[in-house]
């Protein structure tokens, strides 16, 4: 039953039979206002500029022209992506980026995107990743299906590798939480230590959250440039 209860914050809300879920993939587009047509702007729109200025032009600065078509895409995901994780660290909240459904439902388009797009504009070169220029004849086969496998397990791997960090982080405060509303009574120090790790642990979920939310920009930015 422990199990059970641990895991039951990774479940969908619904509230007289709404999801909540589809409400809290809307509510980031709630946080970030709109430029004005104004010279003078506030701190919030400057420092939502600046972060939007720096982080596109570091994430299209490798890609070709074709590819910077993207760049409005790729920032709205990656700042679509961080508000989701942070929000997700606020008490009685859920974080759809938890399910992988959520995850593999970006991930999957965005990737046979960049795929599509290969095919479409270089199919000779896209072909050639699936087999190395000077492989032995008898390993031709092996390396033809080792790449297949390598490349349709893309998705799989964006999908995952968000899930898992995220899910691995809300259990770890979960647990950490309960022992020091546990220990509360029994062991006032022992539970004082563990709110300040829960603290620090906060902080570095706050850092993950981001961190998860530009790598999986990031590699999605790589594959679009094998692809253009």
């Amino acid at each position: 039953m422990a199990a059970t209860s641990l895991f039951d914050q990774f479940e969908s809300p619904i509230l007289l039979g709404i999801p909540l879920v589809a409400i809290a993939l809307i509510l980031p587009c709630f946080f970030f206002p709109s430029p004005v047509g104004r010279w003078t702007t506030n701190r919030l729109l400057t420092l939502q500029s600046t972060f939007v200025n720096n982080f596109t032009s570091q994430t299209m600065k490798p890609l070709s022209l074709e590819g910077h078509k993207w760049a409005l895409l790729l920032t709205s995901l990656m700042l679509y992506l961080v508000t989701l994780n942070t929000l997700g660290l606020l008490p009685y909240t859920f974080t759809p980026t938890t399910q992988l459904s959520v995850n593999l439902g970006l991930a999957v388009p965005l990737w046979l995107a960049t795929v599509l797009i290969g095919m479409r504009n270089q199919p000779t070169k896209s072909l050639a990743h699936f087999l190395p220029e000077g492989t032995p004849t008898p390993l031709i086969p092996v390396l033809i299906i080792i790449e297949t496998i390598s490349l349709f397990i893309r998705p799989m791997a964006l999908g995952v590798r968000l899930t898992a960090n995220l899910t691995a982080g809300h259990l770890l405060m979960h647990l950490i939480s309960l022992a020091a509303y546990t220990l509360i009574c029994t062991m006032p120090t022992v539970a004082i230590l563990t709110t300040i790790v829960l603290l620090l642990l906060t902080i570095l979920e706050i850092a993950v959250a981001v961190i998860q939310a530009y790598v999986f920009v990031l590699l999605l930015s790589l594959y679009l440039q094998e692809n253009t």
